[in-house]
């Protein structure tokens, strides 16, 4: 019980020594309210610090928990604005700080001084959304001085202005002090009435400790004040959702200008449109530069006899194979940019073996050929497929409406400048689930933007035939390919680029297994002996996987040290004092 006793007298004694630090003599209050819904405060304090201090701070409850007059509950939150301290430098919180918060804290002072002895304070502010609204009356009820405050007020006075048709008396001004929860009227303030002013001043002796407040309430009459409503009430909370809705609704309308493709019904063919080679029939079908559509310029070249291809086994228990492609004669001068970036790309830096040399399968090679291998290309050659991949994309833009691309850039501009203003809107205004909600749909529309490509007629009338022929290959029957192989004996091989380029080379190379089709004469395998097209489809799918993994492989950066450093990771941070 000692023990007890003793500590809650030591609280007590640092209470009133923290209590002690300084004292208010005078505290004023001017408060004007105003018709259009809000009232201007304005603080003056005398008082004396008694030790070293920066400053003073105020703290203003923001979120109240209301119960009306018919016994129904309200959360209301009021809003500070207008927050100035002539005089004096001050930190207060954004209006974005006050929505996530329950109050608000304005810290007055500097950092560098400290003050001690008699000191002079005004702080002036404006308050939204704090009238009563009742059937009968119009309230104003705030606290002249809260019970927060950590140090006694010796003598308070206040002045209220309402609007001057407004008549004040006592049967219409209340002013309540004390503990809180005292509904008695103070006995403790002299007031006084004028045309549209009430004025209180605190009886000799008064003192307000901390945990004591001053209130005053005003019954005003009904419509004598407005109520500040949002311009729609679901914009104050949800109004984000506008600025999101916006961004879709737009993007939306301008996809479908620009950006949509008209329907296109595939045409049955057997052939790909002519002068349309694998990389750009990959293209045009999904709009997209791949590597595989790049790659299958490989079998198109040595189809048309510009390269061929030799594997060369693997040597010893732990030796690995490779792939060697030799050119046989240079690409026309009219070839498509990225066809000749990429033929060059392969065989400029090649080295020119005789045939004698070593070649598995010399026959048929002529000396001073330009060779290389496909394990050379490996972290080098990926900046060639890149090179590639933007000139097929350039060299693909006669096939779409060139108003579409103007359109995508401009919609990248628009999309940057409105995601990022919505952004900093909805922090300040509805918080942070609506600044992400807007962030992350910026940030999906410009993905999607990418996209926004479309067709012309011509793009359309090649992407019908492209699908047709996509198609065939996909659910072409043994006998119609007779008849194709029986008026071009080559249509397999001329068409197994473009059954690349489309992902569908095995299925396609699958259905010449039963045709008697000899497999091309410019693949060799490592192996001895004439391929079954059974045999060529597997070894080539495995063929053209490596070279594509050499091709598009670049270096890896180099790390140091352990990957750590002193005050790195988390739990970053820190403290102090004022």
């Amino acid at each position: 019980m000692k023990l007890r006793l003793s500590v809650l007298c030591f609280l007590l004694a640092r209470c009133i020594c923290l209590a002690q630090d300084f004292t208010v003599n005078t505290a004023s209050v001017d408060i004007t309210v105003h018709r259009e819904g809000y009232f201007d405060v304005v603080e003056k304090y005398d008082l004396e610090f008694e030790t070293q201090k920066h400053g003073i701070y105020r703290t203003i409850q923001t979120r109240y928990d209301l119960v009306k007059d018919q016994g129904k509950e309200e959360d209301r939150k009021i809003r500070i604005s207008h927050i100035r301290v002539p005089g004096y430098k001050f930190d207060a919180p954004f209006d974005f700080v006050q929505k996530l918060s329950d109050q608000i804290d304005i810290k007055i002072g500097d950092k560098n001084i400290t003050l001690i002895g008699p000191q002079h304070y005004e702080i002036r502010y404006r308050v939204h959304n704090a009238f009563l609204f009742g059937e009968e009356y119009v309230r104003f009820y705030w606290n002249i001085k809260p019970d927060g405050w950590a140090a006694p007020f010796h003598k308070i006075n206040f002045r209220i202005h309402v609007p001057e048709d407004i008549e004040l008396n006592a049967g219409n001004c209340f002013v309540y002090s004390g503990v809180q929860g005292n509904s008695k009227p103070s006995e403790d303030f002299k007031l006084g009435f004028s045309k549209g002013v009430l004025t209180g001043l605190s009886r000799e002796g008064f003192t307000s400790r901390q945990g004591e407040s001053v209130t005053v309430l005003i019954n005003l009459p009904v419509d004598s004040i407005l109520e500040e409503k949002p311009f729609w009430p679901f914009w104050d909370s949800y109004g984000w959702v506008f600025i999101v809705a916006t961004l879709l609704g737009g993007f939306i309308a301008v996809w479908y200008r620009f950006g949509k493709d008209d329907r296109v019904v595939s045409t049955t063919s057997y052939y790909p449109p002519g002068k349309i080679d694998p990389s750009m029939a990959g293209f045009l079908m999904d709009d997209k530069s791949d590597t595989a559509d790049l790659i299958a310029l490989i079998p198109y070249w040595g189809a048309n006899g510009y390269l061929k291809i030799e594997e060369i086994g693997k040597k010893g228990w732990f030796g690995k194979g490779d792939t060697r492609l030799i050119r046989l004669k240079p690409l026309p001068a009219d070839s498509p940019d990225y066809a000749r970036e990429m033929f060059s790309g392969l065989f400029e830096s090649a080295t020119a073996k005789p045939a004698a040399s070593g070649h598995p399968e010399g026959e048929g090679t002529t000396e001073n050929q330009p060779e290389v291998l496909v394990s050379s290309l490996k972290n080098s050659f990926y900046t060639t497929m890149n090179a590639a991949k933007r000139m097929l994309k350039k060299q693909a833009q006669p096939y779409y409406v060139a108003e579409s691309r103007k359109v995508k850039y401009i919609m990248v501009a628009v999309i940057l400048v409105v995601g990022i203003l919505g952004t900093l809107a909805g922090l300040f205004n509805w918080g942070l689930l609506a600044a992400f909600a807007i962030a992350i749909t910026s940030v999906v529309l410009l993905r999607l933007n990418l996209y926004m490509v479309k067709r012309n007629a011509i793009g359309n009338q090649v992407l019908s035939e492209l699908k047709g022929f996509k198609r065939f290959i996909k659910v072409a029957e043994e006998h119609k390919l007779k008849m194709l192989l029986e008026d071009d004996p080559g249509y397999f091989e001329n068409t197994m680029g473009y059954a690349l380029a489309f992902g569908l080379f095995e299925k396609w190379a699958t259905k010449f297994n039963a045709l008697n089709v000899r497999p091309p004469e410019w693949y060799h395998s490592a192996g001895a002996g004439q391929l079954s097209m059974r045999h060529f489809s597997k070894t080539f799918s495995s063929t053209m996987s490596g070279v594509s993994r050499n091709m598009v492989s670049s270096p890896s950066s180099s790390g140091s040290s352990g990957g750590g450093s002193s005050g790195g990771g988390f739990g970053g941070g820190g403290g102090g004092s004022w």
